[in-house]
Order: structure tokens, then sequence, then C-alpha cells
């Protein structure tokens, strides 16, 4: 028997979070034929309503508004992480719209705590971690790991929002107040994280399904500041060790019977090794390259993943490819100055549609395709860095 697949023109998609991921995502399922919604919980439009008319806003901690959505959708997947797997649950066994990542698959990596306890009983390797709460945690911590280590939020942190380096006893607990940890809610607990020598700072993006799994080429992420503002594909290490965080991802994805699109983060040590530092049960800003470098983007393979689609192939069409993201400069309505360059050299120009810019906030990305990864970064940055926005 032949295989079928859900190309049914009133197909619909739903996302939860409406943001830039949701867009590109929405973008493939659009060549498709599929429908798309979206449910945001913040008021001002997002990239992805401005594309589709069918959208909701509400709290992604209200259940009967969620349930409402899930009834117009045939399936439902995540476009951020700030969410309650207990919610997710309760939508799945009120609706039996399935929901993917699954809410089983999603409670698995919820918060960090849980994220890094799951990955290390399957036997991957991560960095050395506790719950804090009391300024003894804190001693013990370093005093067993050493000084300084980090405090990370377990559930709400990114691009190094949520997260403290703290070098002594009176950093620690001015940092576990502003990180919430007094707050005593459930799930939000505060760790420790031992400090690690890394050189690098490598992602590799899988897709799964009950068709298959692929994987993605490793490739390097560049943070300034706590955020990531450039990747580059492949990742310019040797091949043994993209082959091993390749393997890694894999094992992670298969650890939490991941359905979906995840993104997985890895520090390579100043000794060769690997250690996963943090999961994303979405598409990933570094894996943006892939809409122009790979056969299938990590998008295309999203969509495909939740809707029991075959996969498709996540090799490079060129050597290598580089991703500069494009941050906000100035607090003003959007709109991109000096981007002439850009578009007559026909660099591969991405702008999210986000109506108001601020500084560091990821409003745009640029990608180039070459042979030589050190003068396309060049390059790339040259132009990027000239532009205000």
């Amino acid at each position: 028997m032949g295989k079928t697949l859900n190309l049914r023109a009133d197909y619909v998609i739903g996302f939860l979070g409406a943001g830039q991921l949701a867009k590109m995502s929405a973008q493939e399922a659009f060549r498709y034929g599929w429908r798309v919604t979206s449910y945001s919980d913040r008021p001002a439009a997002e990239p992805l309503q401005w594309m589709s008319p069918l959208s909701h806003t509400g709290s992604f901690e209200d259940v009967d508004a969620l349930v409402a959505f899930a009834e117009t959708c045939d399936v439902i997947t995540l476009e951020n992480e700030f969410l309650s797997s207990e919610v997710l649950h309760q939508v799945v066994e009120r609706t039996g719209v399935p929901i993917y990542p699954s809410p089983a698959s999603f409670e698995a990596v919820e918060s960090k705590w849980k994220e890094k306890s799951t990955f290390q009983a399957a036997g991957i390797p991560v960095a050395p971690f506790a719950i804090v709460s009391s300024s003894q945690d804190f001693v013990t911590f370093g005093d067993t790991h050493g000084w300084p280590f980090v405090l990370k939020s377990s559930k709400g942190g990114y691009d190094g929002y949520g997260n403290r380096v703290v070098s002594s006893l009176e950093e620690a607990q001015e940092g576990f107040q502003s990180l919430g940890g007094d707050a005593g809610d459930t799930g939000h607990e505060i760790i420790a994280e031992a400090m690690v020598p890394f050189v690098k700072e490598l992602a590799v993006q899988v897709a799964r399904n009950e068709l298959g799994m692929v994987v993605y080429p490793c490739c390097e992420t560049i943070q300034t500041g706590q955020i990531c503002t450039a990747v580059l594909a492949p990742a310019p290490v040797e091949a043994s060790i993209q082959s091993k965080a390749q393997e890694l991802a894999m094992a992670a994805m298969e650890a939490i019977d991941g359905v979906g699109l995840f993104a997985f983060e890895f520090f390579l040590t100043d000794s060769g090794d690997l250690l996963l530092n943090e999961s994303a049960p979405r598409p990933h800003n570094s894996g943006h390259y892939t809409i122009e470098a790979c056969e299938s983007s990590q998008f295309d393979n999203h969509v495909r993943a939740v809707t029991s689609t075959p996969l498709g192939s996540t090799a490079m069409k060129v050597p290598t490819a580089i991703m500069i993201n494009i941050l906000g400069t100035d607090e003003r309505p959007s709109k991109l100055d000096g981007a002439v360059e850009l578009l007559e050299h026909n660099a591969k120009l991405h702008l999210y549609g986000k109506a108001q810019s601020k500084p560091g906030r990821k409003m745009g990305h640029l990608t180039l395709l070459g042979e030589d990864v050190d003068a396309l970064y060049k390059q790339g940055r040259s132009w990027v860095d000239g532009l205000r926005l």
C-alpha cells in the first residue's frame, strides 16, 4: 500500500507563538497548501499574524482558551518553550488534537533542571549542575566545582536573560534574588552550573517523526554578549567532532521521543569533549542558514515532522554558509537603513516584520553562500555592521 499524505487544502497547523520562527515555518506550510493559525500571548501583532487571518490571543495558562484554539486545528506545534507541560497535557486530553513535540516530550525538557537530568540519565554528557536554594548550597557548589559558576533560572531564560555568573557568596545571593529564586514558584528553580572551559559553541538541528529521523550539519554559533550574532556552517572543526555532535543530538532526540524539529547546543571544551548545554523544542536561530544552504530547511522539516510527512534531505547544497543576525540598533518603528549593498550583491536578506525595533532585538538575518567561510564572514560582517534598524 502506498504512503498517504495530509495534503488537504483544509488541513490546519496551529502554532503556539507567532514570532519569526512560526512565520518561517508557516511559509513552508503554505507551499504544501496547508492553512496556518496561531495563538499568541502578546497583544501586539506579531510576524505570523501579518501573514494569516487566523489568529488568537490569550494567556498560555488559560486552558479553556487553548482548548478553543485547538478545536480549530488538525495539529499543533510550538514556536517557543514558555509553556507548561501540564497545560499541554490538558489540551490534548480534552480535545484529542495532537501537539508536537508531545506534552510528555516537552515535559522532559521544559525546565533546565528537568532537561539536564533527562539527558544525564540518558548518558549524554552535561556540565555539573545542582538546584540551589540557600547560601550553604552556593558555598557547597562553589567549593566542589569552583568559582565562578553560573546561576540559571530553570525556566524562561534566553539570549543571556535568566543567567548570572557569580564569583562570590555575595554575588550568588544577589543573583539568586534577581532571578526570582526567593519567589518559591514551582518549576522556577534556580540551578547552579559549573563554568565550562569551552573553545567553541556548536549546534545541531534534528527532525524526527514516526517515518524517520534526519540530522543537519554541525554548525558553530558565535556569541556576543550572550546573544548569538552569527553561525558558520559546517562548523570549522574536525569531522570527527562534527559527527560526534550529530550522534549526541540524535541520541538526545531519541531519549525524549521527540517529534518535530529540535535544536541542541553543545560546548566544545579545550580538551576536545562535547557537553550538551541546552535544547530547544522548535526551530532555532542556529538553523536559519538551512533556508538557502540545505536541500530542505529546518522550517520545511519542522512542518513535515509534525504532519507525519516524509522528511526531506538535510544535505548542504554549497560547501559553506554563514548567517549573521541583524539586531536592532535604535528604539523606533522598524525601518532598515543601509541595505543597498546587500540587495545589489544578491545577499539573502530576511526581515521578520517586527513592527518595533530596539537595541539588541533580533529583527532579521543575512545568509551568504560560498566556499571560503572566513571570506564570507568578513564580507557579511562588514555589511551588517553598517546597518541601522
